[in-house]
């Protein structure tokens, strides 16, 4: 068996049972960083240690303890957030040739129509009827 990168795996209808928790998710994802963004903070850049704030008294904002919240439910649920900025998801999925890909969903989507390979990324999505 090849080795796997992720630990757990989603059917399509697992996936897609996941769609309406992860579209409110997603959303307030978005949200969030942009609230962030408008009181100047960079979530990329700032480094996040159980919260030890860069700005020396130990707190981040609300929106950033949040956010962190949301993405680590996410991360223990198997499920990656690829993009903040447009609330991009991406599940696990293996092939029924064994291959490991993604099953793709970007906020704004009303279902999981894309999967793609996991070394061609988003530009390399492909309808879900060739999965």
């Amino acid at each position: 068996m090849a080795k796997r990168l992720h630990r757990k795996h989603f059917s399509l209808d697992e996936a897609r049972r996941e769609l309406t928790t992860v579209h409110a998710l997603a959303s307030k994802l978005v949200e969030l960083k942009q609230r962030l963004e408008a009181k100047g903070w960079d979530v990329y850049r700032h480094q996040y240690f159980g919260g030890r704030g860069p700005n020396g008294n130990g707190k981040f904002p609300p929106e950033m303890e949040t956010l962190i919240d949301i993405v680590r439910g996410f991360d223990e649920r198997g499920i990656l957030v690829k993009s903040l900025d447009e609330g991009l998801i991406d599940f696990p999925h293996i092939r029924k040739n064994g291959e490991e890909v993604y099953l793709c969903w970007k906020l704004g989507e009303n279902d999981i129509k894309y999967w793609h390979r996991i070394e061609d990324g988003f530009a390399g999505r492909k309808s879900i009827d060739d999965l």
